[in-house]
């Protein structure tokens, strides 16, 4: 919902006098404070047009022009809807990993990963080769994202992070983003009218934030623009960029399905102990499907850890550091294991029927 633009004014004033005083207690009566405005649309504007105003003067000092900023904030206002999921956020209840992983690898999400990893197998085969990430981890990445660039949201990035900026929650990271955004608008990365992505301000294909965008977005293609919102070649190379400079280690993968470890003290998975195969062998340890003689020669003294899902009907993961790369980008275990499942998944030849185990039970690396 968009609110109908009203100047500033001493009530103005008044209200942000309330929000500092506000923030003395905490981002969350700053956030509740602005939901309450939001119900009185020209209190919520006043308060809006008071903070976009010192905004902008920030954002000119930082190198940002006034046609760009004339740009991106013209006619913009709060809008209400993410305020409402940022607040709903702490709330949602825990979901057990077998649930979510049912909902998440589903066929259809399979099947769209083998058909893009054939269809862009050359340019992933020199992504990889450039950066030392696999192919079928860059696609996991990508179809967890955006379901291989369907859904890369539908919210105006520059909209989004000038309401959460605005909310005071998380003031000054949020800031920080939309400065960058406007940086990337300024630079001719992204036109304006398509500058759209996530409630929170993640963008393109693969959802980076603009900070990250900063950092790790990968012109692949050499057309100038840092691309990830149209060009496949940079969003599979800004990809694998940010997992290699995070720490990915080409010589081994994320880690393996395993049985046996029933038995395992709780406080080795609580403090992430680690251990070579061999060592997690002699505490019955076995890796799902393989010849643990041959896995174990290949590993040597390779430290593994041992991660057990809460609500996983069962499963267990001995997984590598690579395993720790990918919580970079999202820190969920639920989200770095279901990246490297669907990986192999999508890495598999289909069986001669020609589909995949949809329900994942079955899964064996």
């Amino acid at each position: 919902m968009y609110l109908n633009h009203i100047s500033r004014s001493f009530l103005a004033l008044i209200i942000v006098g309330f929000g500092v005083i506000f923030g003395a207690f905490g981002g969350g009566m700053q956030s509740a404070a602005a939901a309450e405005m939001l119900d009185q649309p020209s209190a919520a504007n006043r308060s809006f047009s008071i903070w976009l105003s010192e905004f902008q003067n920030k954002a000119l000092r930082n190198g940002i022009r006034a046609a760009t900023l004339q740009s991106a904030f013209d006619q913009i206002q709060p809008i209400a809807r993410i305020i409402e999921l940022d607040q709903k956020q702490p709330e949602r209840t825990p979901m057990g990993f077998e649930t979510y992983l049912r909902k998440i690898i589903t066929q259809n999400r399979i099947d769209g990963g083998r058909e893009n990893y054939a269809a862009y197998h050359e340019m992933l085969k020199r992504t990889a080769r450039g950066y030392g990430v696999p192919a079928e981890v860059i696609v996991a990445l990508w179809g967890l994202e955006t379901s291989y660039g369907a859904n890369t949201g539908g919210f105006d990035v520059i909209a989004a992070l000038a309401t959460l900026a605005w909310e005071g929650r998380r003031r000054s990271y949020f800031e920080n983003e939309l400065m960058e955004a406007l940086m990337i608008l300024q630079n001719g990365h992204v036109e304006r009218a398509e500058f759209r992505g996530s409630w929170a301000g993640a963008m393109g294909q693969n959802q980076f934030m603009p900070s990250s965008w900063k950092r790790f977005a990968v012109d692949e293609n050499g057309d100038g623009h840092k691309d990830i919102w149209e060009s496949e070649g940079d969003v599979f190379a800004s990809s694998a960029n940010y997992l290699s400079q995070n720490g990915w280690n080409p010589a081994f993968k994320w880690g393996w399905q395993v049985v046996g470890f029933e038995n395992i003290p709780t406080s080795y998975i609580e403090q992430k102990s680690k251990f070579t195969l061999a060592q997690w062998q002699k505490m019955g340890v076995r890796i799902r499907g393989s010849d643990d003689a041959r896995a174990g020669a290949r590993l040597g003294n390779l430290a593994l850890r041992l991660v057990v899902p809460q609500g996983g009907n069962g499963r267990g993961y001995l997984v590598t550091s690579n395993f720790d790369v990918i919580r970079t980008w999202n820190k969920s275990d639920y989200f770095a294991l279901t990246v490297g499942i669907l990986s192999d998944l999508v890495a598999r030849q289909p069986s001669p029927q020609g589909r995949a185990d949809s329900g994942v039970s079955g899964y064996n690396p």
